[in-house]
C-alpha cells in the first residue's frame, strides 16, 4: 500500500482521513499547516498527498505550487481535499497544479476510488 502525506488544519478532518486511510492498509503522514506539509513531503517522498486548500499561512494552492516547482517532489500526486465546491474553483485547484480534487464532506468510496486511480498512474 501506498504512503499518504494529508495536508489538513482541521483535527476532525484529519482524524477521519487518517482513519479511512488506515482501514484501507496505507501508511500515513499528518501535518497541520503548509510549511509543515511541505517539509514532510521533501523528508518522507510521499506516494501521494491530500492536500487542504484552506490552511492558515501558506494555502493549499501556493503550498501545491511550490511542490510542483520542486525536483524532488514534483513527481508526488496532490490530490486537493476541499470544502471549495462552487463553479470554477476545481478549475483553479487543478490550475495551481492538483492531480486531483476531492470536495467535502469526504465521502469514503470516492476518497480510496480517487487515491487508487492517481497512484495507478503515478
Amino acid at each position: 500500500m501506498a504512503k499518504v502525506l494529508i495536508i489538513e488544519d482541521n483535527p476532525a478532518n484529519m482524524r477521519l482521513a487518517v482513519f479511512l486511510l488506515e482501514s484501507a492498509g496505507h501508511s500515513v503522514l499528518g501535518a497541520t499547516d503548509a510549511e509543515a506539509g511541505l517539509t514532510l513531503a521533501r523528508e518522507e517522498h510521499p506516494d501521494l498527498i491530500l492536500m487542504d486548500i484552506q490552511l492558515p499561512g501558506i494555502d493549499g494552492l501556493e503550498a501545491t505550487r511550490q511542490l510542483k516547482a520542486d525536483e524532488a517532489t514534483r513527481a508526488i500526486p496532490v490530490i486537493a481535499l476541499t470544502a471549495l465546491a462552487m463553479k470554477g474553483d476545481e478549475e483553479r485547484i487543478r490550475a495551481a497544479g492538483c492531480d486531483g480534487y476531492i470536495a467535502k464532506p469526504i465521502r469514503y468510496q470516492e476518497v480510496l476510488a480517487t487515491i487508487a486511480a492517481q497512484l495507478a498512474q503515478a
